[in-house]
C-alpha cells in the first residue's frame, strides 16, 4: 500500500510538473516579444514585404534603436571627455570618434523610416521595392538613396568592428593599463556589435531549433499557438468529460461520430471523452491539446469563450 501511493504521489508531481510547463510555453507564445521575433524571422526569410509590415519599422522598435544611439553617444562622449590623460597604443579615440559619427548619421535614416512608415500605415501598401513605383515617382528615388546611404553605414561600421578588433585585441603592445577607460569602452562596443551580427543566427537557433525541440517534447504547437488564442485550463475544465460507454452513442449515427476526427480512432470501453457546446465529442487528450492551441471545435470551427 506505501508503494503504491509513493508512484500515485509521483505520478501527481509529473501531471503538475507538464501542465505547469505547458502553462508557461503557451503564455511564452503568446507573448508580444515572441511574436515580434516570428515577424522578424519570417520577414527576414519571405518574400519583400512593404514597409508597413516591416517589423524593425515599428513605433517601438524604432524607439528601441534610437535609444540605443542616444545611450552610446552619450556613454562614449562622456567616458572620452574623462580619458584625455590616457594615452592608448593605437588609436582608440579616432575610433571612438568615428564610431560615433557613424550614429549621428544613422539618426536621418531612423527618422526617415518613421516618416515613411508612419505614412505607409496611413496611406496602406507602400512597397520598399522601387520596382513598384513608377520611373518618377518621388518615393522611388528617396527609397533608392536611403538603401546606398544605409548599406554605406552598414559596411562602415562592419569594416570599423574588424579594425576595433585588431586595434583592442593586439595583443603584442599589452598596453590596457594605459588607457583602462577607452579599452573597456571599446570592448562594450564591440561585445554589443558581435551580439548584433549574431542577432540573425541566434533567432534561427530559437525558432528553428529550440522552440521545435521544445515543442516536440510536451506536443505543443508552438507556432500555432502564437496566431490565435488558445482555451485555458480554467475553460477546460469547465466542458463535460466522462469515460466512454458503447451506448454513448446508437449504431444509427453516421460512422464520423463513432470516431475520434483527431485521432482518427474509434471509441473504447473506458476511454476519456470530452463533449463541447457544439454537442461534438472527442478524446480527451485529443481534444485538449487541439484546444490549447485554438478554442474552436476541429470539425464545426464554433468557438466558445
Amino acid at each position: 500500500m506505501p508503494s503504491s501511493s509513493t508512484s500515485g504521489t509521483s505520478r501527481g508531481g509529473v501531471g503538475r510538473f507538464s501542465a505547469f510547463t505547458m502553462r508557461a510555453v503557451a503564455r511564452m507564445s503568446r507573448a508580444r516579444w515572441f511574436i515580434f521575433l516570428r515577424r522578424v524571422y519570417q520577414y527576414q526569410n519571405g518574400p519583400r514585404s512593404d514597409l508597413g509590415s516591416n517589423p524593425f519599422n515599428s513605433a517601438g522598435w524604432l524607439a528601441l534603436e534610437l535609444g540605443v544611439i542616444a545611450a552610446q553617444m552619450v556613454i562614449t562622449t562622456t567616458v572620452v571627455a574623462t580619458s584625455t590623460k590616457e594615452r592608448p597604443a593605437w588609436p582608440l579615440l579616432v575610433w571612438v570618434a568615428a564610431y560615433n559619427v557613424g550614429n549621428v548619421l544613422s539618426l536621418p535614416l531612423l527618422y526617415w523610416r518613421h516618416q515613411h512608415s508612419s505614412s505607409a500605415r496611413r496611406g496602406g501598401a507602400l512597397s520598399d521595392d522601387p520596382e513598384m513605383h513608377g520611373a518618377n515617382d518621388p518615393l522611388r528615388n528617396s527609397s533608392y538613396l536611403v538603401d546606398k546611404a544605409r548599406a554605406f553605414l552598414e559596411l562602415f561600421f562592419a569594416m570599423w568592428f574588424v579594425m576595433g578588433n585588431v586595434w583592442v585585441f593586439d595583443a603584442r603592445l599589452g598596453s590596457f593599463h594605459r588607457a583602462p577607460r577607452l579599452y573597456a569602452l571599446c570592448i562594450g562596443l564591440l561585445a554589443w556589435n558581435a551580439v548584433v551580427y549574431s542577432l540573425p543566427f541566434l533567432l534561427f537557433l530559437l525558432l528553428c531549433c529550440f522552440v521545435p525541440a521544445v515543442g516536440y517534447a510536451l506536443g505543443y504547437n508552438m507556432n500555432s499557438a502564437s496566431v490565435g488564442r488558445g482555451a485555458c485550463d480554467e475553460q477546460l475544465a469547465a466542458l463535460p468529460r466522462w469515460r466512454f460507454k458503447d451506448p454513448d452513442l446508437p449504431r444509427d449515427r453516421d460512422h464520423e461520430d463513432q470516431e475520434c476526427c483527431i485521432c482518427l480512432a474509434q471509441y473504447r470501453e473506458k476511454e476519456e471523452v470530452r463533449q463541447l457546446p457544439c454537442s461534438h465529442m472527442f478524446h480527451l487528450k485529443c481534444v485538449d491539446r487541439w484546444l490549447r492551441i485554438i478554442s474552436s471545435c476541429p470539425l464545426c470551427k464554433q468557438e466558445f469563450s
